[in-house]
């Protein structure tokens, strides 16, 4: 019989204690999430010295020693640039190419036999000469709507180091390997209606006119694509005097790329 002031007291039907496994479980997994974080703060200061992920070039320092910085592997919270590195060798090279230049290109490319057009030729601003080679890596698939250009890159290799990221270039594709092209002065080319035409001397100094198929420009001279064979003297200076006909006195002048002029 319980004693003066004491109450005995049952459990209740049903009523249920938590397990002790349960208790165990929540500990081994607050024990698991603390070492997950020692794990983190391990990795970070193993990580405390940057090396760099490429060969290249590194721009100055953004922060000094003793500098407060901020980071996050997860993207949660803003980061602190340290210093830029850009690669040098090799270095892309990125361009647009007009949708006419795109499609001369794709269709000159597509009659090529064996391994597609992969060469470009470089010049800088103040180079006059594609003296630099690259090789095409990459065409875009889709043409921008609004400027009516297609993207591409060249990877071009940089083994002195003297091409710099954000420089400007002239870039021209490769399609096949060179072949002899005659060339004239483009003011030699006289138009005739949907025709053209350049003045000849023949050998005994007579003016005579010759239909000639034209091809592209190049630095001031035109492409002879048929109509002219190399013996032939064709007339590049008096023009307006030289009528059909009519007998010159000719003297020969050697032609060069208006570039290799100064552009005059």
């Amino acid at each position: 019989m319980a004693s003066s002031g004491t109450k005995a007291r049952r459990f209740r039907h049903g009523a249920k204690r938590r397990p002790a496994t349960a208790d165990l479980q929540t500990a081994q997994a607050s024990i698991d999430d603390a070492k997950a974080q020692i794990r983190d703060a391990q990795f970070d200061l193993d990580h405390c010295r940057v090396t760099a992920p490429f060969t290249g070039r590194i721009g100055t320092h953004l922060v000094s020693v003793g500098n407060l910085i901020a980071g996050s592997r997860y993207a949660t919270s803003p980061t602190t640039l340290l210093a830029t590195l850009v690669s040098l060798d090799p270095i892309y090279f990125d361009f647009d190419m007009s949708e006419s230049d795109f499609l001369t290109f794709s269709r000159d490319r597509a009659r090529q036999k064996g391994i597609l057009a992969d060469k470009v030729e470089l010049a800088l601003s103040d180079e006059t000469k594609f003296t630099r080679r690259g090789t095409l890596d990459f065409v875009d698939n889709v043409l921008d709507r609004s400027s009516g250009t297609i993207h591409a890159r060249a990877t071009v290799p940089n083994p002195e180091l003297f091409l710099t990221p954000g420089e400007f270039a002239r870039v021209r594709l490769v399609l096949g390997a060179a072949v002899p092209t005659l060339l004239v002065p483009d003011a030699a080319v006289l138009p005739d209606q949907s025709e053209h035409l350049v003045m000849t001397v023949s050998a005994d100094g007579t003016v005579a006119p010759k239909q000639v198929e034209i091809g592209d420009l190049r630095d001031g001279l035109r492409v002879i694509r048929s109509g002219l064979t190399p013996n032939v003297q064709v007339i590049i200076d008096g023009i307006p005097y030289a009528k059909p006909g009519s007998k010159v006195a000719s003297q020969e002048r050697a032609i060069r790329y208006a570039a290799a002029q100064g552009n005059n």
